[in-house]
């Protein structure tokens, strides 16, 4: 009950999110079809019940209560409605049956287009508002592996530097998971130190499921490049009390090296409760109290101190806690030279243009490893709960993240609807390709039968991924 109640504030980000991308895909469809000609009946945002409706020329404009998607009912057309009255006549001048095959196309693949362009717009101007900023790759000299995960699995270890993913030179290391999801196969190159400190490369090959792997871990690919630096400590913590501060660089814990911040909690967690002494790296400038640390070096404006720190068990997580925060974005920004770039308004647009394209490509992808078995479709396909959960998320993050989940989902429902799939905008293209090619309809009873036959797929779909949604969302 929890869980579902948890649920609830996702519904209005997830119905504003839906309204825009339906509103847009119809849009297309409608503006399409009365480029040519065609008497569009009911314009629909949302399935019945009908909430308000208005009637301006030939069309009904319609909101529904049920924001799981929209149509546009367009004359002479077998669509989602199923409705055929009339159909058996002659075809007349205004109705989608008696326009050219090209036409027909043209009006069947605009909701498509229409929101791959929504996409495409929102991108550029994320681009041309926020810039972009990235951490180089060759400022990540090495990378922490989680116990367990799918980079541990793969053989890629602790220290090692990400070099290549499949053919591709990694440049930018925020585009490392896009590269492992596109690669195929999967291999990854590594430089790794051996005992002596000379350097080797080594090529490691990953698992034909990665989807379905590191959705297994949260979707991580169990890789961490934090440094082991003091964001903040907690007053009257164990670490106040034995005078670390912020912007201090744990070098060690007892005797053991810490070269990431994920090492801490692990060193801290084996002495069980124990007395450790921390040794931090300190700027000769960083003003502090000093009188509760031990100096045991000072080398060219770093002092290097020895702290002893008794660390407190909290019961919540049952673990031993030092009291402090990790890195703050300003000391990543500072660690790794995050590079920005801002976009001219043309740029902007390429640079949305790429993004439709790779987002696209990822989409595919997925959607084709899931198909042919490689991904387990339990554990890969979302459903209304996922996506709520996801627009949820990236909303409380700001309307940046929002928008840019917006796009997404709008490609992934241009992707979706041209599925060849009766019933789907893939469907229709699928018979009116037929028509141009035979040269001839297919009949009026194949046409309905089919639609019928896509509205059946399309239903058992959507409960298995309502849910499969439910189970791993509200299972726990």
């Amino acid at each position: 009950m929890q869980a579902i109640l948890n649920f609830l504030p996702y519904v209005g980000y997830i119905v504003l999110a839906l309204m825009i991308l339906v509103f847009i895909h119809e849009l297309g469809h409608f503006l399409a079809a009365r480029l040519f000609k065609m008497r569009v009946d009911k314009f629909s945002i949302g399935f019945p019940p009908k909430i308000v409706g208005k009637t301006i020329g030939e069309t009904e404009y319609v909101i529904g209560a049920t924001p799981l998607g929209g149509y546009v009912k367009i004359a002479g057309m077998v669509d989602e409605s199923l409705d055929t009255d009339g159909l058996e006549s002659e075809p007349q001048p205004w109705e989608f049956r008696a326009k050219p095959v090209w036409q027909r196309i043209i009006v069947i693949v605009a909701g498509v287009v229409f929101n791959m362009l929504l996409a495409w717009g929102i991108f550029a101007a994320l681009a041309y508002t926020n810039g972009d900023a990235f951490v180089p790759a060759d400022k990540v000299t090495g990378v922490y592996v989680m116990e367990g995960s799918t980079a541990d699995k793969m053989g890629i270890q602790t220290g090692d530097r990400i070099v290549q993913v499949g053919q591709q030179t990694l440049v930018k290391y925020d585009e490392l998971e896009r590269l492992l999801l596109l690669a195929d196969p999967l291999t990854v190159t590594v430089e790794r130190k051996d005992s002596t400190g000379a350097a080797q490369t080594v090529t490691l090959t990953g698992p034909a499921d990665i989807i379905t792997q590191m959705n297994r871990s949260q979707g991580d690919f169990g890789l961490s490049i934090e440094p082991p630096l003091i964001g903040n400590v907690a007053e009257r913590s164990p670490a106040d009390s034995a005078g670390l501060q912020p912007g201090d660089r744990i070098v060690a814990v007892d005797s053991a090296a810490v070269h990431y911040w994920m090492e801490l909690g692990q060193n801290v967690q084996a002495a069980h409760g124990a007395p450790v002494t921390v040794r931090i790296a300190r700027a000769d400038t960083a003003a502090a109290d000093t009188a509760k640390l031990t100096l045991v070096s000072d080398t060219l404006g770093v002092k290097t101190y020895d702290a002893t720190v008794t660390p407190r068990f909290e019961a919540a997580d049952s673990t031993y806690k030092l009291g402090v925060g990790s890195p703050t974005g300003e000391q990543l920004i500072a660690e790794f030279g995050v590079q920005r770039t801002r976009y001219s308004l043309s740029q902007a647009i390429g640079k949305g243009w790429t993004q439709t394209g790779t987002a696209s490509k990822l989409i595919v992808t997925s959607l084709t490893r899931v198909f042919s078995g490689r991904d387990a479709a339990r554990e890969n396909l979302g459903g209304m709960f996922q996506v709520a959960k996801q627009t949820r998320e990236a909303a409380r993050a700001g309307w940046g993240a929002f928008w840019g989940i917006v796009a997404m989902l709008s490609v992934t429902l241009a992707v979706m609807n041209i599925l060849p799939i009766p019933a789907l905008d893939g469907g229709h293209l699928m018979f009116l390709i037929y028509e141009g090619v035979m040269r001839r309809k297919p009949s009026l009873k194949v046409q309905t039968v089919m639609q019928y036959a896509g509205m059946a797929i399309l239903l058992v779909l959507m409960a298995f991924l309502l849910i499969n949604d439910a189970v791993r969302l509200f299972g726990g």
